[in-house]
């Protein structure tokens, strides 16, 4: 029999592949990306080579048709290198799986060939200037026209937002809240599609965000991504997988942060010998460790629930998420102060994993948002 608690062959398979990719194509260029804001289009093309442009893309589809754990081991693995990169690769193969599985066959063949060998890269376009946390409440507009849909409106911190090619959108159809919202793949050439300035941010250097502006764009029907109506709800699917890979993101930052402090507080002398055998050292690092594993075994048991479709999975994805990230950041925090003033040079990685992981309980949902989702549940029953 299985350890029910212990990834299988194939998981471990799956992890040392992205270990190894990780450790030859993102970690030693990572400072250098974030440094100079450089966006590796040319690695993140290249992990579509071992299938991480349709990661949970069905196999008729031509993805690798995984699971939520696997992939969170993908994004754990990639994150030791580069939370930003990794986090940007989740965010495509969201994007991915959402045309795959809500899409009529025209959409998908028209778009997913491109997407899951990275010829493309897609971007996820929910928030707005006016509309974050309130999603429901978005006014970009599409109003039918013959066989198109005319789109105006913005989308805010868009992940590839003027670099990426595709751009999964929710639009309003109607007026009527979470049910008049609509998904629709708009390109990158369509004619009134423009793009702000790349916002200058605290920490995910490696990865252009921009505001995506749609001008009368006309988008054919078949585009639609599921029915008229059928958006919000969709959006809210991809989050879950969404919300457990940013977590996942969060894992593998605080993993590589915990690794590091580990061999400088042994290798770090101060009143005669390492600090490593300090006492206040060993508990800290024991409490990093302990917080990550806690984190880590609430995430993977959310993404066996989400890939089984349990009824609890939202509630669990919501609960993983605020815990891996809010332990993360303490860990990174923990481990740049166990760094001393060094922790706080650029010429060591943690103040780079500290920028990086501190958007992760913004983003795919605040952590407020994640206690109110899971207090819902519980508050329903």
């Amino acid at each position: 029999m299985t350890d029910q608690f212990s990834l299988t062959e194939d998981q471990l398979a799956i992890q040392d592949m992205a270990r190894k990719f990780t450790a030859d194509a993102i970690t030693p260029h990572a400072a250098k990306w974030d440094e100079e804001s450089i966006f590796p289009r040319d690695v993140i093309k290249q992990s579509a080579d071992l299938g991480f442009g349709g990661i949970y893309v069905s196999e008729e589809s031509g993805g690798i048709g995984l699971g939520r754990l696997e992939s969170a081991i993908i994004m754990e693995a990639m994150a030791y290198g580069c939370p930003s990169t990794s986090a940007f690769i989740s965010i495509h193969n969201m994007a991915s799986w959402m045309i795959d599985t809500f899409g009529s066959q025209t959409v998908k063949d028209k778009y997913l060939p491109d997407l899951i060998g990275m010829e493309k890269i897609a971007s996820y376009c929910l928030t707005e200037p006016g509309a974050g946390s309130d999603a429901a409440s978005l006014k970009t507009k599409a109003v039918k026209d013959g066989d198109h849909y005319v789109v105006s409106g913005s989308k805010a911190f868009i992940s590839g937002g003027g670099e990426n090619d595709i751009y999964v959108t929710m639009t309003r159809t109607s007026d009527d809240g979470a049910k008049g919202v609509t998904c629709l793949v708009i390109e990158k050439d369509m004619e009134g599609v423009s793009f702000g300035a790349n916002e200058k941010k605290l920490g995910w250097h490696s990865q252009p965000t921009a505001q995506v502006n749609f001008d009368n764009v006309r988008v054919p029907v078949e585009n639609r991504v599921g029915s008229e109506g059928e958006g919000f709800r969709i959006a809210m699917a991809g989050l879950d997988g969404g919300r457990l890979n940013i977590g996942a993101c969060s894992l593998g930052g605080a993993q590589r942060c915990l690794d590091e402090a580990v061999t400088y507080t042994k290798e770090r002398k101060q009143f005669g010998k390492s600090i490593s055998d300090f006492q206040n050292t060993q508990f800290m690092l024991a409490d990093m460790a302990t917080d990550l594993e806690a984190a880590r075994a609430l995430l993977y048991l959310a993404a066996v629930k989400v890939t089984n479709g349990a009824a609890d999975k939202t509630k669990f994805a919501a609960m993983a998420k605020r815990l891996a990230t809010d332990n993360g950041s303490k860990i990174v925090n923990d481990a740049l102060q166990l760094f001393g003033g060094y922790g706080y040079l650029q010429d060591y990685p943690i103040e780079r994993f500290w920028r990086d992981l501190r958007v992760h309980s913004i983003l795919e949902g605040t952590n407020q948002i994640m206690r109110m989702i899971v207090s819902r549940e519980m508050l329903r029953q």
